[in-house]
């Protein structure tokens, strides 16, 4: 029967209606301001909450909803400014050893989180997020990287046969070797040129001993700061992709600072820890017995007292990739693999000192709270930085190794957990928290709200053009626009895609392209009422022919949105996707629901006129 669906279709379009109710529905519960309270290490209890809630009884914010979620701790406010005393207050009675950060704690309904319907993640200039400002500290990046220079200058002398009474870094850029005679200073000077050509060298000596100072130019400082912030940069990027923050910000701020700002519904006490967690990797043997002080530092390693030789044989930017995995029995542990590199100076060192112990040190930068007088004799919360040293593996060396080897004696935290700081890259240079805070929308909460006001007296105007100028049909056209409305929130939270406010403005670019389709459609169908078709026949000639031009249309605009997608960042990427969106849920509405809709006004049954405006 002509313009007349079958039921089966009916059934199905209403079926995807229905699913677009649903999940576009967790949009309309809007989140509370919470505070999270995640510990190192250990599980959130009961007694961290209470000490957490009575602090804010004292001094009278207001909190509800308190509960302890997996490992961490959730308190909730009214308000955001609630929200940030109640942070500061929770901070300082808590103590050291546990993150406070900012959140945003879910209300969907629990029946819509069990068919995972989220709502749509939202940019900074919409919700806000948490910013992050990190220096990255050049000296010790020039005392790493010189460090490194004298482990390997002395292989490379000793594996030329040349003697050196000493070789030490005496000064951030100041590398000092003393020889016993001038021919063997002659010898490890062209060695030295041959190899380290970025190192200037210059004779001097003192009494009977002959002396080579070696230091990199100003130059050569320059671009290795340079080298140092452009690593960190990339391993911070690394870190954040692997928490799954929606469109992030991290971009370099002077010479030696990193922005960071994580926009969105984040785990923003997990996103802190990973950031704090300034981790480097080394590997070292352990002290030869009569070794002086000096040459070793002493760790406690499962109530064992282990001296570790201060060498390092290998430091963590060799490792290639890892992953976490469980033995044979079930424990957890992390498999590593080394570059070509890494894996030749591995095999070469554990070769040469088989039976041998050999410890890996996990070294971290971190930062506390602290609580300090002010300049007025007020108390005020601060961050200190403080460095830990840990000892996480001490094995002995049963044969050579190659370039795959695993770490064993973890927790499945631990593993987890350092399994991501190495596979994100090893930190060129130490970083350090100089701000944290809270981003509210970027073009102010007025601007925000005249964007909504505007968008929605839009779509007012063209609804009410519709059903005035077409009537009847502009009535289709309008639960087809609402019905493309409610499709294009639920694909992106679905995708959980990121809107921002350039991406309102794509959702009213939509609605208007999408009213365009059903211009089209009616037009089309107007003419061949003109030309002397009946009015069903009219209604299935217009749509079918007014096909190919929307589809050209709308590929064009969609090629469009793909290039916008791939060379935008920030907002004209959340812009791109709302279109690219859009596009597909326009033409579908356009086509099938409006279609629905007159078939279901005038399709199989005898019509002599169609209300589709004032001329027909």
């Amino acid at each position: 029967m002509q313009n007349k669906f079958p039921l089966w279709k009916n059934l199905l379009i209403l079926f995807v209606v229905l699913l677009g109710a649903i999940y576009s529905a967790p949009n309309l519960y809007p989140d509370d301001p919470a505070v999270q309270i995640t510990h190192e290490s250990e599980p959130i209890d009961e007694f961290v909450m209470a000490t957490a809630t009575d602090a804010l009884r004292a001094e009278g914010i207001e909190f509800f909803g308190e509960a302890i979620d997996g490992r961490s701790g959730i308190i909730r406010f009214s308000n955001l400014d609630d929200q940030l005393r109640g942070k500061s207050v929770i901070e300082l009675a808590v103590g050291g050893g546990y993150f406070t950060a900012l959140n945003l704690a879910p209300t969907t309904p629990d029946w819509l989180q069990a068919m995972n319907a989220g709502k749509m993640s939202l940019g900074l200039d919409l919700q806000g997020g948490v910013h992050f400002l990190m220096e990255v500290d050049m000296e010790a990046a020039l005392e790493r990287r010189m460090d490194n220079t004298v482990s390997t200058l002395r292989q490379l002398l000793r594996s030329e046969r040349i003697r050196s009474r000493a070789l030490d870094l005496e000064e951030p850029n100041l590398i000092v070797a003393r020889f016993d005679d001038e021919e063997s200073r002659s010898s490890a000077r062209a060695l030295i040129r041959e190899s380290f050509a970025e190192l200037q060298t210059v004779n001097r000596e003192q009494g009977d001993n002959f002396y080579l100072d070696m230091s990199l130019t100003e130059l050569d400082i320059l671009q290795m700061q340079r080298d140092t912030i452009a690593a960190n940069k990339t391993t911070i990027l690394n870190r954040v992709d692997s928490l799954g923050v929606s469109e992030p910000v991290v971009q370099q701020q002077g010479v030696n600072r990193i922005v960071v700002e994580l926009p969105g519904v984040q785990d923003t006490a997990q996103a802190k820890r990973i950031l704090q967690r300034i981790a480097t990797l080394n590997f070292h043997l352990e002290a030869a017995p009569g070794s002086p002080p000096s040459s070793y530092t002493t760790y406690d390693y499962e109530g064992m007292l282990i001296d570790v030789s201060n060498e390092v044989i290998l430091q963590g930017d060799r490792v290639s990739n890892v992953r976490s995995t469980l033995d044979q029995t079930g424990l957890p542990q992390v498999a590593i693999n080394l570059d070509a590199q890494g894996g030749e100076q591995f095999s070469r060192v554990t070769r040469d000192n088989i039976n041998r112990l050999m410890d890996i040190v996990l070294s971290e930068t971190k930062t506390r709270p602290v609580t300090v007088q002010g300049e007025n004799g007020e108390m005020i919360t601060e961050q200190e930085t403080y460095e830990e040293k840990r000892l996480i593996s001490h094995a002995t060396i049963r044969a050579a190794l190659g370039r795959e080897f695993v770490i064993t004696g973890l927790t499945t935290t631990e593993a987890n957990e350092l399994s991501l700081l190495i596979r994100s890259g090893a930190l060129a240079a130490p970083m350090y928290f100089v701000e944290e805070r809270t981003l509210g929308p970027s073009m102010g909460a007025e601007n925000i709200e005249q964007g909504k006001r505007a968008t929605v007296l839009g779509v007012g105007l063209v609804v009410v053009f519709m059903f005035a100028y077409y009537r009847m049909f502009g009535l289709a056209a309008n639960i087809a626009l609402g019905v493309n409305l409610l499709l294009l929130i639920a694909i992106m939270s679905i995708i959980s895609a990121t809107l921002t406010l350039p991406g309102i403005f794509g959702i009213v670019l939509i609605m208007g392209m999408a009213v365009d389709a059903n211009v089209l459609i009616f037009t089309r169908i107007r003419e061949e009422l003109a030309n002397g078709l009946s009015p069903q026949g009219a209604i299935s000639a217009g749509f079918d022919r007014a096909l190919g031009t929307i589809m050209d249309a709308n590929l064009t605009t969609l090629l469009v949105g793909i290039v916008l997608f791939s060379i935008g960042t920030g907002p004209v990427k959340g812009f791109a996707v709302t279109l690219m969106i859009g596009i597909f849920t326009s033409v579908w509405t356009a086509m099938v629901i409006t279609r629905a809709v007159v078939n279901l006004m005038y399709g199989g049954r005898q019509v002599k006129r169609l209300s589709i405006g004032p001329y027909v």
